[in-house]
């Protein structure tokens, strides 16, 4: 197993969302999500598949957020996994950034924890938006001067 801060191509990113089943979008969606992204760690077998990938989002300053912990189905369990995400802490570290936070898909916080991760308290700050995707953003529409 090889794993490197070596972005995959969008079409790789795409391909790994399809086969874990996280969802179809677009290319261009995947290339303007590997664009923003400020640091990625990716795992690839001795062929140079792509079989699994991390990525983290920051201001660079003071936070950085672990977003799409992926792993390939066939290659799960052989700490792949834990090895992107050390990757993705070390990198955020070494670049000055160390609050990393995540948010656990439902029944993997105990592999988070296992790799150095706390659960926040039930009373802990943390939310996500549940506004209808069509729904403009407030402050989008037009503004009287």
């Amino acid at each position: 197993m090889h794993i490197s801060l070596d972005p995959p191509t969008a079409a790789e990113f795409a391909a790994l969302y399809a086969e874990t089943g996280w969802g179809s979008w677009p290319p261009e969606t995947f290339e303007r999500a590997l664009s923003g992204t400020w640091a990625i760690c990716t795992a690839r077998d001795d062929d140079g598949v792509l079989v699994g990938m991390g990525r983290l989002i920051s201001d660079g300053a003071l936070h950085a957020f672990v977003t799409e912990m992926i792993v390939a189905e066939r290659a799960r369990g052989a700490g792949i996994g834990a090895a992107i995400v050390r990757c993705l802490v070390d990198e955020a570290h070494r670049r000055g950034v160390h609050d990393v936070q995540l948010f656990a898909a439902r029944g993997r916080a105990g592999f988070y924890e296992r790799n150095g991760f706390v659960r926040r308290p039930a009373d802990g700050p943390g939310m996500d938006l549940a506004l209808p995707a069509s729904r403009e953003p407030a402050g989008s529409g037009e503004r009287n001067s």
